[in-house]
Order: structure tokens, then C-alpha cells, then sequence
């Protein structure tokens, strides 16, 4: 049987090429007890896939008290013999994690940074700081950390266990998928046997090569790229300043395109645009990268290679994120190329997004027809980002001459005037995606809330994240500013009949009302949620604003109900 299971495993797609690698961590195969029962367990979630987006989804659920199994075909996080994968990690993923646990291990092992330089040839053309920017200036995490993804992954599975809600099998392949107005039914392996298992709903977190794409007839729309990279992980005795460099036209690589980053572990990613026609295994080995990291660092840089290996990308985002009992999910869902950090950070807001509307519908506070806007809003998000690193693409390998003439027009302008920088183009970098096309939102919602500080009635420090955690997975209205009693008596109301928990968010010198209050003295919690003045803001548990307005009124419990899928429910 392990020979079979050996022979199915799907091929990873990463190529080991050479370096010194890394040591990944294994987790013990112990067999289902299906197996030995002969029958099938019904399991209210099924994860497919331990990768990033399927942990990140099991440890939400876990938080949320959430009974779930998690498959995944490996023993180990990342892929053996492969690269670090993704690396830049996004202020709304940084906050996430710190709402599931992991928080704090990230920001010890990997490495901050705000500042990105453009260059072309010599000259900079473009910079930015990050932490100047609104979308990022308030939160309490910073705008990116860089560190390997199956750094995360392992502070996901630790947390997951230490949360107990969400058996994880490792070296569970899933061979086959079938769903009916009952359950899903999915047939497993493993190298002690075969079994299978029933569920309400699936996660597919499979990746790019999913099997279920097929198994539920998705449809897909899908762009193939023709630009080749060479990835190189790389320590130095020499080192480069910490900041996010890249090179339109970089001299040292026959003036195609660079990246550089600094990681945990004092290794940096070096990412080398290659020729179209690049063969992968001349440009990838370590005699010809050694040569051109030496072009770039010098002789005495002191080059130890970790890894290297070629690379390539596609474009691709499923046309529905939801069949049935299935949600497709970070790269089953969308392929994106790597410019601007939009892959790996939208599946861990996929996973986000999701784990606290299953949650809803399983503990029975919203609607099933809440499940729908998981599409609606991840959809978006997936087209917005495809779009976005299309565009990005074309301006670092473009596709026309009319598209170089543009290209080369802005550098020569940026290099001479400011007002032309904001046309160079090396990756936007990743942002909280906004909502605009939900049923599950009011219009005046569908903004992200960033994860600032405020004071408790005591004066000590205290996060959204914090009052998110205390909500536990209800929704959260905070109303700004003195009110009625009136008012408070309506909310008190609310609180007793609908899954919400109510706080009033006061000013240094406001008289509190409310038994539940927290002071905002420099006004920071009431930027974060998009309002001013009097008014009141719906939070859900994933920090989105599903609502604002000024009364407590009608509007306030028809948007509850709104976020809640009861409106949906109603219209079905």
C-alpha cells in the first residue's frame, strides 16, 4: 500500500536544483480509525490541503469552536526539496494571525520592512515607505514581514493542535469526490489503507493543480505567461540594507528584471528575470547563478547558496469559488503571478473570509445562504488582484512595442520628474481588498478595519483584534460617542435577541452610558471603521465593516440581518 500511495502523489511542481535546502519539520501518519471500523465519518468541514491557506483556515475554525478534519498528502509543511515559496507577508495577514495565536512567533523569526526602492539601470526611479501610507499608518502590525512560508505553516499546525478542535492526517491523499443534497462524500488513501468520509462542507485548498476544478466541473479563465525567473535563496557576509529593492533594468542581468529581499534567517531572496526561451536548468545552476549573484554582490560578498531553483507563472482564477458543498480556496481559486505579494496573502484572507461564515451557519447565528457572499466578496478580490499583477507583468516584459515604447518613455521621465513615478509599475503592493459587489454588506460597508489601538474603561491598552476575540464570532456594533438612553435601551435590545455584541466607544472626556465601553482618544479606532462623528459601525468577525450609520434604528437591525444571510435567505 505505501508503494501505491507513493506512485499517486501528485508532483509539487517546485524543482530542487541545488543549495544546501531546508529542514522542514515531520509529523506522524497514524491511521484513520475508518480504516479499521470499515465506515465512513460525517465531519461537519473537510479541509483539503496543508498548505498555508488550508491551515490558516483550520486554525479559524479551531478559534471558532469548529469540529473539522484537514487531509493533507505530505508529512511536512512547505514542499520538500523546494524553495521558502512565499515570503512577503501583508499588514491584513500579520492581522489575522495575530487574532488566530501565531502573531508573535512571526514578528521574532522574520524580518519588517516599509521602504521599497525601483532602480533602472543606476538610477532610482520610484520609492516609497510604506508606513506613510493611510492604508497601512495605523495598525498595530506593521505594513509587511518577510519570513519563509513554512515557518507559518509550522506555527499554524502547533497552534492547531494546542487548539484541539481540528484532527489534522497527514499523508491522506483524497482520490475521488462526489456530492449529493446530503453531504460530500470523499474517498482517501493513505499508506495503511483506504477509507472514506462524509462532510457538510469542503475546503479545497489543494492548489493550483486541484483535482476538485475537475471532480465539480469548474470552470476556469486562464492566461499562460511566457516570462521565466531563477529564484535564488542566498546568505552573504556582506549583506545588503533591509529594505525591498528591484530592478526594472538591471545592468547585472542582461537589464531584465530583479527582486530583493531579506527573510528570516539572514537569507535573501534574489529573484532573476530571465529570457522567454530560457532553458530552466542552464539559467538555475549553481556555477551560472554563483556567476550572477557575483555581478550584483561583487567577489567579496561571500555567497551561500540555500536554494535555487527556475520559475513560472500563469494566470488563472476559477470563474465560481462555490460548487455545491465546495469552496475553492487561495490557489485553487487563482493563480496569480508574484508581483506585489497577492498570492499567498489572498488565500489567507480567503480562509479568513470563509471560516467565520461556516462557523456562523454551523453554530446556527446566520443563514446558510451567508455562504454565498464568500463567493461574491473572494471573487472580487481574486479578479482585482489578477488584474492588478497582469498589468504588472505586461510592464515588466512587454507585450508589444507600443507597451516598451510606454515602458521606457516613463523611466526616462521618472528619472527627471516625480509626477512620472507613480507610472512605474513593479508590483502594487497587496492591500486589504474591499468589498463592493456582497449581498452580505450594506453599501456603506465592505471596508477592512486595521487592527488599532485603543483604551479599556481602565486605561489600559487594548486592539480590535482583542474586542473581535471577545465578540467570538458574533458581530460587533460600535457606536461612537455619547448617545440617548433611548438608544442604549435599543441596543441592549438588540444584544439580547441577535447574535451581536454591543460596545460604545467614547472620547477622553465622554461620559460612558454603556456598561461595555472603551475610550478612542486620539480617534484612531473610529478612522479604522470608516466613520466620523456620531455614528455606529457593524464589525464582523473577520474585521470587515458590514455597515455604518448615525441612528440606532431600522437600518442597524436590517444590516445585521443583512450580515447575517437573513435577507439573502429571504430573496433565495
Amino acid at each position: 500500500m505505501a508503494d501505491r500511495y507513493a506512485e499517486m502523489a501528485h508532483s509539487n511542481g517546485y524543482e530542487f536544483t541545488s543549495g544546501s535546502g531546508y529542514e522542514l519539520p515531520e509529523y506522524p501518519f497514524r491511521e484513520p480509525p475508518e480504516i479499521a471500523s470499515g465506515q465512513a465519518s460525517h465531519h461537519p468541514v473537510v479541509i483539503v490541503g496543508g498548505g498555508i491557506t488550508g491551515l490558516t483556515a483550520a486554525c479559524a475554525l479551531a478559534q471558532y469552536g469548529i469540529p473539522a478534519v484537514l487531509l493533507d498528502e505530505d508529512n511536512t509543511v512547505g514542499v520538500k526539496g523546494a524553495s521558502s515559496r512565499g515570503i512577503c507577508y501583508t499588514q491584513k495577514s500579520l492581522e489575522i494571525f495575530e487574532r488566530l495565536g501565531i502573531y508573535g512567533h512571526i514578528a521574532a523569526k522574520g524580518i519588517q520592512w516599509s521602504v521599497g526602492r525601483t532602480f533602472a539601470g543606476n538610477d532610482e526611479v520610484y520609492s516609497f515607505d510604506l508606513r506613510q501610507q493611510s492604508a497601512y499608518n495605523l495598525s498595530t502590525q506593521p505594513p509587511f514581514i518577510n519570513i519563509q512560508q513554512f515557518y507559518i505553516e509550522a506555527y499554524l499546525v502547533d497552534r492547531i493542535y494546542a487548539l484541539g478542535q481540528v484532527e489534522l492526517r497527514w499523508q491522506n491523499r483524497v482520490t475521488s469526490f462526489r456530492q449529493d443534497g446530503e453531504a460530500a462524500t470523499l474517498a482517501v488513501t493513505t499508506p495503511a489503507g483506504d477509507y472514506t468520509l462524509r462532510a457538510d462542507y469542503v475546503i479545497d485548498a489543494t492548489g493550483s493543480h486541484s483535482p476538485f476544478r475537475q471532480w465539480v466541473g469548474a470552470s476556469v479563465t486562464a492566461k499562460k505567461g511566457d516570462d521565466r525567473w531563477c529564484i535564488a535563496d542566498v546568505r552573504f557576509t556582506k549583506t545588503p540594507p533591509v529594505e525591498r529593492h528591484t530592478w526594472i533594468e538591471a545592468p547585472f542581468n542582461e537589464n531584465r528584471a530583479v527582486w530583493q529581499h531579506l527573510m528570516g534567517d539572514n537569507v535573501w531572496r534574489i529573484d532573476y528575470q530571465m529570457a522567454p526561451d530560457a532553458d530552466p536548468a542552464e539559467v538555475s545552476r549553481e556555477d551560472v547563478v554563483r556567476e550572477r549573484l557575483t555581478r550584483q554582490f561583487g567577489a567579496d560578498a561571500g555567497i551561500e547558496i540555500v536554494w535555487v531553483g527556475p520559475y513560472a507563472y500563469r494566470s488563472e482564477c476559477v470563474d465560481r469559488m462555490r460548487h455545491g458543498r465546495v469552496f475553492f480556496m487561495g490557489d485553487s481559486a487563482k493563480v496569480v503571478s508574484p508581483f506585489g505579494a497577492r498570492g499567498g496573502n489572498t488565500g489567507i484572507a480567503d480562509a479568513d473570509n470563509l471560516a467565520w461564515k461556516l462557523a456562523a451557519v454551523l453554530h446556527g447565528r446566520a443563514a446558510p445562504a451567508l455562504l454565498d457572499s464568500y463567493h461574491e466578496e473572494r471573487h472580487e478580490a481574486a479578479q482585482q488582484n489578477v488584474l492588478v499583477t497582469n498589468r504588472t507583468a505586461r510592464y515588466l516584459r512587454p507585450a508589444t512595442p507600443v507597451e516598451k515604447l510606454f515602458r521606457d518613455a516613463a523611466l526616462s521621465l521618472a528619472r527627471q520628474q516625480v509626477f512620472a513615478r507613480m507610472f512605474v509599475n513593479t508590483g502594487r503592493m497587496a492591500i486589504a481588498n474591499p468589498y463592493t459587489r456582497t449581498s452580505a454588506c450594506d453599501r456603506t460597508g465592505g471596508q477592512s478595519v486595521q487592527n488599532v489601538a485603543f483604551e479599556w474603561a481602565d486605561g489600559s491598552r487594548g486592539e480590535v483584534n482583542d474586542l473581535l476575540r471577545w465578540a467570538d464570532g458574533a458581530l460587533l456594533v460600535l457606536l461612537f460617542g455619547t448617545a440617548s438612553a433611548g438608544a442604549l435601551a435599543r441596543l441592549r435590545g438588540l444584544a439580547e435577541t441577535a447574535p451581536v455584541r454591543c460596545v460604545q466607544v467614547l472620547g477622553p472626556q465622554d461620559r460612558p452610558g454603556a456598561l461595555e465601553h472603551v475610550r478612542d482618544p486620539k480617534g484612531h479606532l473610529q478612522g479604522a471603521c470608516h466613520v466620523f462623528g456620531h455614528a455606529w459601525a457593524l464589525v464582523r468577525p473577520d474585521s470587515y465593516v458590514a455597515a455604518t450609520g448615525e441612528g440606532v434604528d431600522a437600518f442597524l437591525v436590517h444590516a445585521v440581518g443583512q450580515a447575517l444571510g437573513a435577507q439573502l435567505e429571504e430573496n433565495a
